[in-house]
């Protein structure tokens, strides 16, 4: 007996060590990924810093060659502005000095030849005409341009303080994404801040796909601390990252660790060929687009794509006039020909924010549909009952129950929904009397 004790001991003692040692390879797991992270960081921090520092001495060398060659020009300009009037009067000066040489060297050669009188009065009357006691004037020095460059030495001290002061190096962004929830063709980010000082007024969620190395493009911009992406493909990864902008500020923080997460829920669709709607590409944009005079019926989802657990979300990007019979809502079967949402087995909210389950009208009511509302279903069963059973308190038999939130602005409505039957996935629609409404679900 004692040596099955130690024989199952020893048997306990190995499969401790098996997990320590497991535990231990996904530490060392855990410490990998954590040296690549620092690793790669770094060196697209240096990557970042050479190419960024590089262009800056390129433009700032552009910059100077061109504004020395500006300067260069107004001396040339000042230069040749100047010496244009000096030219003039030095050409008239050596004019001067060509007539004096040549009537020098007649007057000389009249004297030694001995000529006549005649000869002598028109030396002398040539004399007098180039009028020898006629100078011109000279500009004095303090008179005449004296080009000069004025340069400021304290520009250089201003560049050094720039400089000193341009750029910084962190190793912990302010914000973080602290959860990734996948939605149909879609992916709610959510982000907060983890340094406590910093003091973020907007944020930037960036995304791109994992796969090829593309670039990012934004995604959202402004002050809320989560958002949900749309128009990503199911089972396609992509990559996600966020930065933060402080008080007065105009950079933005260093950007998050990047954060992998893919959808794997179809992406929500409207039923394609309904009479009054135009539908975008991908199907999940409807526009409410004439007024039929015998009335537009109710445009339904593709399928029964809306599950108990998820988030439905209706995005208002254009309004029309509002109507009592319009809504948007989720029901349990389509009915051709119907006008409205406001019936047996459907919830909704009308367009002027009335709430109807059953077609009954709720007390409660949410705000109106404007520009940019957002309207939200959220559903979760609750309770599950057998047909006839004793414990149901439905006099119809329903056989679940689901606990429903339909959200509007900053309100909410809760309520009960008894379905007579239990359901895989809901349908969702809208109908609208009037033109001018579109709607992206997601």
């Amino acid at each position: 007996m004692e040596g099955d004790a130690m024989r199952q001991e020893a048997k306990e003692s190995i499969e401790a060590a098996q997990n320590y040692r497991r535990e231990l390879q996904l530490r060392l797991t855990g410490l990998k990924q954590a040296c690549t992270q620092v690793r790669g960081s770094s060196s697209q921090a240096r990557d970042a810093l050479r190419r960024h520092f590089s262009e800056l001495q390129a433009a700032a060398a552009r910059l100077l060659a061109a504004r020395l060659a500006q300067l260069v020009a107004q001396v040339d300009a000042l230069e040749e502005q100047s010496l244009r009037p000096l030219t003039a009067c030095q050409t008239l000066i050596l004019q001067g000095v060509g007539q004096a040489d040549q009537l020098l060297r007649e007057g000389e050669a009249a004297l030694r030849c001995d000529v006549e009188e005649d000869g002598l009065g028109s030396f002398n009357q040539k004399a007098l005409n180039i009028h020898l006691d006629s100078l011109l004037e000279v500009p004095a020095l303090v008179d005449v341009a004296c080009v000069s460059a004025q340069l400021d030495d304290s520009v250089l001290e201003v560049l050094k303080e720039m400089v000193v002061r341009h750029g910084s190096v962190s190793s912990h962004p302010p914000v973080q994404i602290m959860e990734l929830q996948e939605r149909p063709g879609a992916m709610l980010v959510r982000w907060a801040k983890v340094d406590e000082d910093f003091s973020a007024v907007d944020y930037r969620l960036q995304y791109r796909r994992a796969a090829g190395g593309g670039a990012y493009e934004d995604a959202y911009v402004g002050g809320d601390c989560e958002v949900v992406v749309v128009h990503l493909d199911p089972q396609t990864e992509h990559l996600f990252r966020v930065s933060a902008r402080g008080d007065g500020g105009s950079s933005w923080s260093p950007w998050s660790v990047p954060v992998a997460g893919s959808t794997s829920l179809a992406p929500h669709e409207w039923s394609p060929g309904t009479d009054g709607f135009i539908l975008s590409s991908r199907r999940n944009i409807a526009m409410r687009c004439d007024s039929a005079p015998s009335g537009c019926p109710v445009l339904y989802s593709n399928g029964a794509t809306y599950c108990p657990g998820q988030t439905l979300t209706f995005k208002v990007s254009a309004v029309g006039q509002a109507d009592n019979r319009d809504g948007l809502g989720v029901c349990v079967e389509r009915e051709s020909g119907r006008e409205t949402l406001q019936r047996d087995q459907a919830v909704c909210i009308s367009t002027k924010g009335a709430v109807f389950v059953n077609g009954k009208e709720m007390t409660n009511r949410l705000p109106a549909l404007a520009l940019g509302s957002a309207v939200t279903f959220d559903m979760e069963v609750v309770a599950l009952f057998s047909v006839g059973s004793s414990n149901n308190p439905s006099e119809g038999g329903a056989n679940v129950k689901l606990r429903v939130t339909i959200g509007c602005g900053s309100r909410e409505v809760v309520f009960d929904w008894l379905l007579e039957t239990a359901v895989d996935g809901l349908l969702f629609g809208c109908c609208f009397a009037h033109t001018g409404w579109k709607v992206l679900v997601f």
